[in-house]
């Protein structure tokens, strides 16, 4: 008896059965039984269930005589599974990786409950990814399994069979089938949630649901719609033979109606003639099944109204009106917006003529972001080597807490923002400032770049649509004739950004100021970080930092972290940091050995707290090559990140340190120690030496020196790298050397007592940690 029975029907589908039938067999968790049902199909279904089935004894091939509809297709699965859970899934959905194995142990968890419900997300055409809006409903918190009553806010999801398991004993003992019909998981969805004595949930996304840009079923117009009501009468029905259901009534008659009201504003459902008749047997309903004193629904009034009377004029009316209230109320904010636009406008015209203040400088991040990056060590050495130049941040609201204290703060778009675009005599940035900006003479405009180069930028882009996706590039260069310095890090970058951004502007080859932090923080520094992040004492701090990719509308994790730490055992935790670009977290894992750190508003901070760095792409590496910590690059899908972006030197052939080509290559190199072995110390040396020769703690120093105390000569020198000594990691053991050595990570040394933070120097541009944090 296979723990799964997986039963999928399948019916003029055969663009996306294969992706379907490959997901439910390519899983981690092979204990199952797969059942493809072909529905009469005809096209090539039938001959591609049977393929599979021939190649896999776990494949059973199913065909039906005649076409009888999605449902009865699954009534025919669910006669032939013998596991001991059922699962649907649509042929042209697939199942995420590793989702049986997730489902598995969340059903050993919870003590074997009647109904396990898990989330999915939707899939575009266009390879955009979106998860369910109300993923906050399968929070795994609390006591589990519960019954209904305990979480009936779980009614509110999707009411669909495919997001659930069903244990099959309690599917026989309640007699659940499918009836026929378009939107027969209605009747049967309801049942199974009301009458489930145990429920469970499982706050991960295990299907993906397909988005088609043509063939929905429910997307066809037609009045098959009319089933909807058909359905609900045996939902009803339901509930009057168990009178133990009967304190259900009210919420199922607010979800019929919002149901019938859907089906109805959707314009692609119904056919023109058959409205009025809709919305007349959506009336009958609306009388027969509801609850006297039930209210009509708070969410959707006007819809609820439309169902209760059952008229469109009245509808249309009410709609008119709404409509109207919504664009008197949109014309009056553009109407307010516009007056303040000009308004703005007028004031920056009339600071530009007013005389430039020669000890104001001005800064900015990641167009509004906090305190960090270059500008942030820079603003800091600013405040240190020239305290005659008052300084002011850039930044929207919800970042002014990362702000030092002894920073102006302004938010953009406001008149003291323009204020200080139009007076400060030097202007700060990692991105560039707003393209209303007009550059006074005088004014000094320093580009710091926010990182080394490894793939394509600027004008670099021209022939990558890809990753340009209609970037101006007369606008790019206009905006690189402001600059009066960009700094470099390196050879390397100085090369890239000449020719990437051509202009008049002076380079300074003096290393990246965001990194004098790494040679000037202390060890107790370091712990203290740690134990502010949760990391347990001991324990193998792994930042796992990728970057965003052009060739793709939405993040994907390539890594399963928690499959990675189940694999590496308890000493290691992950530290899981999204790129800023995608704004959302790359694990819904709860807090414990995997640690989201996407909002912390300092990277410094999480380099100096972790141990080793995973990355794809990310120029994090190049900086963190500088603090001479153990660097893994995770290069599964470099062609297709080579071919969309473009990059300017083989990573693979030029590494920091070793090279995982998949996860199980990953999970590898951290069992045998590799990732600290001697070969690839000697991959980051000779990286390092490459990328990091003036991040030597500082680099902000020599900025300030030479920008704003005018000094060219007697620049503070290079320090060696025999010389210098970054911070070193918490974890302080022997490297390991080549495939021999054992695959036990060593116990990691503790620290000496953690000092005040505030005791990190702030000069040479270094972030305070204090400010950081």
């Amino acid at each position: 008896m296979p723990r799964f029975s997986v039963i999928v029907p399948a019916f003029k589908v055969q663009a996306y059965l294969h992706e379907c039938l490959e997901s439910v067999l390519e899983q981690s968790y092979p204990d199952l039984e797969l059942i493809a049902v072909d529905d009469c199909s005809p096209d090539a279904c039938g001959a591609i269930i049977d393929e599979f089935a021939a190649r896999d004894a776990r494949v059973l091939a199913v065909h039906l005589p005649e076409n009888v509809g999605l449902g009865r297709a699954r009534n025919a699965g669910i006669e032939r599974a013998t596991g001991d859970y059922l699962l649907f899934l649509d042929s042209d959905d697939t199942l995420t990786p590793d989702a049986l194995h997730a489902i598995a142990d969340r059903l050993k968890e919870t003590a074997e409950p009647d109904v396990l419900v898990y989330d999915y997300a939707r899939t575009y055409w266009s390879g955009e990814v979106r998860r369910n809006q109300l993923a906050a409903e399968l929070s795994e918190e609390g006591p589990a399994p519960f019954r209904l009553d305990e979480r009936p806010g779980l009614l509110r999801l999707l009411m669909v069979v495919w997001n659930k398991a069903y244990r099959r004993e309690f599917v026989e003992r309640e007699g659940l089938t499918f009836p026929p019909g378009y939107y027969e998981d209605t009747p049967w969805t309801y049942p199974a949630m009301m009458s489930a004595e145990s429920i469970a949930t499982l706050d991960r996304v295990c299907v993906h649901y397909r988005q088609r840009r043509h063939g929905s079923i429910l997307g066809t117009s037609s009045r098959k719609h009319f089933d909807v009501f058909a359905q609900y009468d045996r939902v009803f029905a339901h509930v009057a033979a168990h009178p133990e259901l009967e304190r259900w009534r009210p919420l199922l008659f607010r979800r019929m109606v919002d149901h019938f009201s859907t089906v109805f504003v959707k314009r692609d459902r119904l056919p023109r003639g058959a409205r009025a008749e809709f919305l007349r047997k959506a009336r009958d309903h609306y009388r027969r099944y509801r609850v006297p004193g039930s209210p009509a629904g708070l969410r959707l009034p006007l819809r609820h109204v439309l169902v209760r009377f059952g008229t469109h004029r009245t509808y249309r009316l009410l709609s008119l009106l709404s409509r109207t209230r919504k664009r008197a109320v949109r014309l009056t904010g553009a109407l307010r917006r516009s007056a303040r636009t000009a308004a703005l406008r007028l004031h920056y015209r009339v600071q530009l003529r007013l005389p430039l203040r020669a000890d104001r400088a001005v800064f900015s991040s990641h167009g509004g972001r906090g305190h960090g990056c270059n500008p942030g060590a820079l603003e800091s050495a600013f405040r240190t080597y020239a305290p005659h130049v008052r300084t002011t941040w850039i930044a929207d609201l919800e970042h002014h807490h990362t702000i030092p204290a002894a920073t102006g703060r302004l938010r953009p778009g406001t008149a003291g923002y323009w204020t200080a675009l139009a007076r400060s005599k030097y202007l700060v940035n990692n991105v560039d400032f707003d393209r209303s900006l007009v550059k006074r003479p005088g004014q000094v405009v320093i580009q710091t770049q926010h990182g080394t180069p490894l793939k394509h930028m600027g004008l670099d882009l021209q022939d990558r649509p890809a990753a340009a996706r209609g970037t101006d590039f007369a606008e790019l260069l206009r905006d690189a004739d402001t600059w009066d310095y960009c700094l470099s890090a390196n050879r390397h970058s100085t090369l890239v950004w000449e020719r990437a951004f051509p202009s008049s502007y002076d380079t300074l080859e003096y290393g990246m100021p965001r990194n004098d932090v790494f040679q000037q923080a202390t060890s107790a520094d370091v712990a203290r970080l740690r134990a502010s992040l949760g990391i347990p004492e001991g324990a193998v701090a792994v930042l796992y930092a990728p970057t965003y990719r052009d060739y793709r509308s939405g993040q994907r994790r390539t890594l399963d972290l928690e499959r990675v730490l189940r694999q590496l055992g308890p000493r290691f935790v992950i530290l899981t940091r999204a790129h800023h670009r995608y704004g959302a977290p790359l694990t819904d894992a709860p807090a414990g050995r995997l640690i989201d750190v996407s909002d912390h508003p300092s990277v410094e901070s999480l380099c100096l707290a972790s141990d080793a760095l995973v990355t794809d792409y990310s120029s994090l590496m190049f900086d963190y090559a500088g603090l001479d910590r153990p660097i893994v690059v995770h290069a599964d899908d470099w062609e297709a990140y080579e071919a969309a972006r473009g990059t300017y030197f083989d990573l693979r052939a030029f590494p920091p340190g070793a090279v995982a080509r998949s996860e199980d290559e990953l999970i590898d190199i951290f069992a045998t120690g590799h990732w600290r072995g001697s070969r690839s110390s000697q991959l980051r040396a000779a990286f390092r030496e490459r990328f990091c020769p003036y991040d030597d703690g500082r680099a902000a120093e020599r900025v300030v020196r030479r920008v704003v105390l005018g000094e060219t000569a007697g620049l503070p020198p290079f320090i060696p790298f025999a010389e210098r000594h970054p911070v070193p990691s918490a974890v302080e053991a022997p490297p390991r050397t080549g495939a021999s050595a054992p695959p036990e990570v060593a116990a990691a040394a503790p620290l000496a007592a953690a000092a005040p933070l505030a005791a990190v120097p702030a000069p040479g541009g270094a972030l305070p940690l204090t400010e950081q944090h």
